[in-house]
């Protein structure tokens, strides 16, 4: 009994020590696992990094969207306003294009400042308006007539000058502007008659190709017709100090190389040229223009025939240049609509077999 009793005594106690230890082991696995239980939190924080990335990155997608659909939106407003100015000058044109042909309908032989076409018209418009100035060409010294005239029959010329040249400096020099003097305008003129002309043959104070060439950005001269009195800014003598002021006298006129001056649609600001083609001194030429009949002289030899004029004793092909009457027009139109404006010049020209015509338009500018 006691043997039995021993036994079962040590089957208890081994019975004991294997719960202890598989307890042991159950704790120390359970301590061993505890860090999973903390992972979920951890893998929250991430998912929150990531969806604040996700939106971050959304809110700037979207920022450069709506930026760039507003400057498509605003692009699409410029087009449409620029293209509605566009359209108002047009029609300024066509209206300008009517007015010329009733105007040498019914005054074909005399073209006079005192003519309601000669008035600035302003006219408004739904969000926004147009001015237009209509000018005479030939009031004004056509540029690519510069080797017109006789050669060498001034008095005091250089030998390889023509009339017209002599015209255009004495005109210069009637503006009396500071840093323009008669060797700065005999230059500018020879250089002008150079860059006309189609042949290298230098003038004296002029310059062809070896001159241009020579600067810091080469070029070449045009030996042809200038296209816009904005070549002048190029040619050899000119300077910006003074050119501003001999722009409003000049023009360019598309495939012509004539000199025709109507005096009854020059102004007073206009008396360099009159001087300048006449050989009138400046303050005979703005008296002259002052003292014009109200609706101009009827007839050129009207004009000839003044007292000033005659005293002059103008060659032959000097009288050729004055005229009563013109078929050439120049329309300045400035239109605004909204916030755009748009600038155009159209030359118009009158044909008793076409009509009046239209040669040119340019797009922007000052005028």
């Amino acid at each position: 009994m006691k043997h039995s009793s021993y036994l079962k005594t040590s089957v208890e106690n081994s019975t004991c020590v294997k719960s202890a230890r598989l307890g042991s082991t159950r704790a120390k696995s359970s301590q061993r696992k505890a860090p999973r239980f903390q992972s979920p939190a951890k893998q929250k924080g991430v998912a929150l990094m990531i969806v604040l990335m996700i939106v971050a990155l959304v809110a700037v997608l979207a920022t450069e969207m709506g930026t760039r659909l507003q400057l498509q939106v605003q692009r699409t407003m410029n087009l449409k306003d620029n293209n509605q100015a566009y359209w108002y000058a047009l029609g300024a044109e066509a209206f300008a294009r009517k007015s010329i042909k009733t105007l040498i309908e019914e005054t074909p032989d005399k073209i006079s400042l005192d003519q309601p076409w000669a008035q600035e018209f302003a006219y408004p418009l739904e969000g926004g308006g147009l001015t237009a100035n209509l000018k005479d060409l030939r009031a004004c010294f056509n540029l690519n007539a510069i080797n017109s005239g006789d050669v060498g029959s001034i008095p005091n010329s250089s030998r390889d000058t023509t009339e017209a040249m002599d015209a255009f400096s004495s005109m210069l020099l009637a503006l009396g502007i500071d840093g323009l003097d008669s060797y700065t305008a005999d230059t500018f003129r020879d250089g002008l008659a150079d860059w006309v002309d189609d042949d290298d043959n230098q003038r004296s104070l002029g310059a062809e190709d070896s001159e241009y060439e020579s600067r810091e950005f080469p070029y070449l001269a045009a030996n042809g017709p200038l296209a816009s009195t904005s070549e002048l800014r190029i040619i050899n003598g000119a300077s910006p100090q003074w050119l501003g002021n001999v722009l409003p006298l000049v023009c360019v006129i598309p495939d012509n190389d004539e000199l025709k001056i109507n005096v009854n649609t020059l102004d007073e600001e206009e008396a360099p040229l009159l001087a300048g083609i006449t050989g009138l001194d400046l303050q005979q030429a703005t008296s002259l223009l002052a003292n014009r009949p109200q609706e101009g002289w009827d007839e050129v030899d009207d004009f000839l025939n003044e007292p000033a004029i005659q005293a002059l004793t103008l060659s032959n092909s000097r009288r050729d240049w004055f005229t009563v009457k013109t078929e050439y027009f120049i329309l300045h139109t400035k239109t605004k609509y909204n916030k755009a404006t748009f600038k155009l010049s159209t030359v118009f020209q009158v044909s008793t077999d076409n009509g009046v015509n239209i040669l040119r338009r340019e797009f922007g500018g000052t005028q």
